[in-house]
C-alpha cells in the first residue's frame, strides 16, 4: 500500500493536448484546492516507473487527498511562514536554469509539453508551493512524534517479514581535486578573451561572437544571454563583475570555478538583471590531468603509510565542498546516511571499487562532477554490506526510522479524520466505490459527470 502521506512531485508530466482529446478533468475539490485527473495519472505513472504494482488508483487518489488537505490547512496556519512571494521568485530562477539547458525557449516548452512560458512558470510555482506548504504542515503535526526502543522492537516483530531487504551496499569516502591549469594555459585563455573583447570594440557583435566562441552550452546559442537573473543565482565572481558594470559595458576576463568569462551587462532592474557572457572553460589538458593524478597519488601514499588519515587528507586537500568537512564521506541523497546501494553508484565509481576490500583505496582516477568538470579522485572503501534481511542488531537505525514514519502517518491520519467534517469536499462519482482509509466519502459531496 502507498504511504498515506507521500509528497510525490517528480516533475510536471502534463497531459499532451491533441485535437479531440479530453484535456483534463476535476477529480476532487478540498476547500479551494483542486485535484485533477492528470495529478492521479502522474502519481500512478511515477509509481509504475519505480516498479510498483499499479492496479487500483484509489490509493493514489487518497494520497493526493491527504496532501491537498495538508496544503489547504497549511495556508491558513499563521504559524507557517507565508513564502508565496519567495516561491514565485524561485520559480522564475528554476525556469531560467531549465531554459539554459536548451537552445531556445520554444524547444524547452515543446520538450515539457507547455504552450507558453507563463504556463510552465505557473506549474513550477504550483509544485514548489504544494511541496512547501504540505511538508510544513506535516512537520507541524508530527513535530513531537518519537518512538521508544520498545516501540521499535514491537514494530520489528510485527512487520519483520514485510520489511524490504537491504540490497548490496558500500560505505565510501572520497578525495577529489580539480586539475590546475598551468600559467601558460591560463594566459592563453585570457589572451583569447581579450582578443574577442577587442574585436567587439572594433565593431563585431558580442552576440555573434558568443555564438561562435562561448563554451556555455546553456547560453551560447542565445548569444550568451541570460535574462531575469536573480541576485545570488550566478557564481559570486560572475555576479560581482556583472553588477559593477554600466549597461552595455564589457568586463575584462573574469575567473570563476567554471573557467573565464567575458561579461556584458544588458540591463539591471531592482534585484534582477540581464547579462551576456562568453565562457572559455578551464578544461585541463592531458599534461595537467597527469600532474593532478601524480599529486593525488602522493596523497594516497601518505594515507597508506599512516602519515595522515583519510579524514585529515580530505579536509586538507579535497576540492569537493560537499564532503571535505565530513571526512570525505559520500552520503546517500535519499536519506543522508553513509550507506550507498551498489547498483545506484555512478558507473565510474562502480568500476573503480570493483574487487576491492574494506579499507582499500583506489588508484587516482578521472571523473566528472555534476557540472561536467573534470576532476581526479581516490576512494576509500569504509565498509561493504552484503544484501540481507533487516535485523535489529545491524539495522536498528533504519528500523527506528521506519517505525517513526509509521507513527507519524498514524498521527496525521487521525488529524485528517478529525479535520474532514469541517472542510468542503467534493469527489467525482467515479471514486464512490473506493475503500479509503479515512472518511472521505462519508462527508463529501459526490459529483457525477
Amino acid at each position: 500500500m502507498l504511504s498515506v502521506f507521500t509528497f510525490l512531485f517528480s516533475g510536471k508530466i502534463t497531459a499532451q493536448l491533441q485535437k479531440g482529446q479530453l484535456i483534463d478533468g476535476i477529480a476532487a475539490v478540498i476547500g479551494d484546492e483542486i485535484i485533477l485527473e492528470s495529478d492521479i495519472e502522474e502519481q500512478a505513472n511515477y509509481a509504475k516507473q519505480q516498479g510498483a504494482n499499479v492496479g487500483d488508483k484509489c490509493d493514489f487518489m487518497e494520497s493526493i487527498l491527504n496532501n491537498k488537505l495538508l496544503i489547504y490547512e497549511a495556508k491558513k496556519d499563521t504559524l507557517i511562514e507565508n513564502r508565496t512571494a519567495a516561491i514565485k521568485e524561485m520559480a522564475g530562477s528554476k525556469y531560467s536554469q531549465i531554459l539554459s539547458q536548451f537552445p531556445d525557449e520554444k524547444a524547452m516548452l515543446a520538450a515539457y509539453k507547455f504552450r507558453t512560458s507563463y504556463e510552465m512558470k505557473t506549474a513550477i510555482e504550483k509544485i514548489d508551493s504544494d511541496n512547501y506548504y504540505g511538508q510544513q504542515k506535516y512537520a507541524r503535526i508530527t513535530d513531537k512524534a518519537d518512538v521508544t526502543p520498545n516501540e521499535v522492537t514491537d514494530f520489528y516483530n510485527q512487520f519483520k517479514y514485510q520489511l524490504p531487504n537491504v540490497k548490496d551496499e558500500v560505505s565510501l569516502s572520497k578525495i577529489s581535486i580539480y586539475p590546475k591549469l598551468s600559467a601558460a594555459h591560463r594566459k592563453e585563455i585570457v589572451d583569447k578573451l581579450n582578443k574577442i573583447k577587442q574585436d567587439i570594440k572594433n565593431g563585431d557583435s558580442f552576440e555573434n561572437l558568443a555564438r561562435i566562441y562561448s563554451e556555455d552550452e546553456g547560453s551560447a546559442a542565445l548569444g550568451g544571454l541570460y535574462k531575469n537573473i536573480n541576485m545570488g543565482q550566478m557564481v559570486k565572481p560572475f555576479e560581482a563583475a556583472a553588477l559593477n558594470l554600466q549597461e552595455n559595458e564589457i568586463s575584462d576576463p573574469v575567473e570563476s570555478e567554471f573557467g573565464y568569462h567575458l561579461i556584458q551587462l544588458i540591463k539591471r532592474n531592482g534585484k534582477k538583471y540581464d547579462a551576456r557572457h562568453i565562457l572559455i572553460k578551464n578544461t585541463p589538458n592531458a599534461e595537467e590531468i597527469a600532474s593532478s593524478k601524480k599529486e593525488l597519488d602522493s596523497i594516497r601514499t601518505l594515507i597508506l603509510d599512516k602519515k595522515i588519515s583519510f579524514k585529515e587528507a580530505a579536509y586538507k586537500f579535497s576540492d569537493d565542498k560537499s564532503n571535505k568537512f565530513s571526512a570525505g564521506i559520500m552520503t546517500n541523497s535519499q536519506d543522508g546516511s553513509d550507506k550507498l546501494e551498489k547498483l545506484a553508484l555512478d558507473p565510474t565509481v562502480s568500476y573503480q571499487i570493483a574487487g576491492l576490500k574494506k579499507d582499500d583505496i583506489t588508484e587516482p582516477f578521472q571523473q566528472e562532477d555534476q557540472q561536467k568538470r573534470k576532476m581526479i579522485s581516490i576512494i576509500q572503501i569504509n565498509d561493504i554490506i552484503d544484501a540481507h534481511q533487516l535485523e535489529m542488531a545491524t539495522d536498528y537505525e533504519r528500523i527506528k526510522e521506519m517505525a517513526l514514519n509509521k507513527k507519524k502517518n498514524e498521527i496525521v491520519e487521525k488529524w485528517v479524520n478529525n479535520k474532514i467534517p469541517s472542510v468542503f469536499i467534493s469527489i467525482d462519482n467515479k471514486y464512490k466505490d473506493c475503500k479509503f482509509h479515512s472518511n472521505w466519502l462519508k462527508t463529501s459531496v459526490v459529483t457525477a459527470k
